[in-house]
C-alpha cells in the first residue's frame, strides 16, 4: 500500500541537538568495531526525508554521542522505520566488514583490475576471486586450528597490532609452499643450504608474493 506524505515544519538539524540537555536522550550498549560493547547515548525519531523533485521518504533517524568522547557524534539513517536504534547502529558496524573485504580484494587479489576483453569474462572472475578470498581465509582458520601461528607482519616503520588479509595471504602461501619445497628436500636428503635459511626465504617470498 502507497502512502501519500505531507511536508510538516522544518525540525532542527541534528548537529544542534548533541549539546542540547532537554532532548530525551537515552543511554545503551551496542556492538561495536572489533567486536566489543560499546557505551552510547542516543536521540531517535521518524520523520520525512524530502529532497528536492522526489517525493518525501519516511525515515527513522538516530543522533549517537560517545559519552567517552573518543568518537565524534554520528548520524544514522534508515528507511526500515520497524528498526530499533540499536538494530540500526549495529547493521552500520557490520558494513565494515564488507567494504574492508572489497578493498583487500582489490588490493591482493585484483579484483576490478582484471585484463579481460569481454562483460562476460569480468562477470566471471569477480565472483571467483571474491570466491577466492573465503578459500584463503578458511584454509588460515583451519592452519590455526592445528596449532599454527599467524602472526601480523610488521616493518620498522610500521607496527602492526591487528591481523588483516595481506597477513592472512602471505599465511596460507608460506604454509603452502613450505609443505610442497621443504618436505621434498627432507624426502632427498640434499639441499644445497640449510634448510633454516629455506624458512627464512619462503617468509620474505611469501610476504613479497
Amino acid at each position: 500500500m502507497s502512502h501519500e506524505f505531507q511536508n510538516g515544519i522544518r525540525l532542527p538539524k541534528l548537529k544542534d541537538l548533541v549539546d542540547d540537555p532537554d532532548q530525551d536522550w537515552q543511554k545503551a550498549h551496542v556492538k561495536w568495531y572489533g567486536g566489543i560493547m560499546k557505551r552510547i547515548r542516543f536521540l531517535t525519531g521518524v520523520c520525512l526525508w524530502h529532497t528536492p523533485g522526489q517525493k518525501p521518504v519516511l525515515i527513522r533517524w538516530v543522533l549517537v554521542v560517545d559519552p567517552d568522547g573518543k568518537c565524534k557524534p554520528e548520524a544514522f539513517f534508515s528507511t526500515d522505520t520497524q528498526l530499533t536504534p540499536i538494530q540500526i547502529v549495529e547493521y552500520f558496524v557490520l558494513r565494515w566488514g564488507v567494504e574492508v573485504t572489497f578493498q583487500e580484494s582489490r588490493r591482493h587479489l585484483g579484483v576490478e583490475t582484471q585484463r579481460q576483453w569481454t562483460d562476460k569474462a569480468i562477470a566471471r572472475s569477480t565472483p571467483a576471486l571474491m570466491g577466492l578470498f573465503s578459500i584463503v581465509c578458511l584454509i588460515a582458520l583451519r592452519l590455526i586450528s592445528t596449532g599454527k601461528e599467524l602472526i601480523p607482519q610488521t616493518t620498522a616503520w610500521y607496527q602492526k597490532q591487528d591481523v588483516t588479509f595481506s597477513d592472512v595471504l602471505a599465511f596460507v602461501r608460506r604454509y603452502t609452499w613450505a609443505s610442497k619445497y621443504i618436505k621434498s628436500t627432507h624426502d632427498t636428503g640434499y639441499v644445497l643450504f640449510p634448510v633454516q635459511k629455506l624458512e627464512a626465504i619462503l617468509d620474505l617470498l611469501a610476504t613479497a608474493a
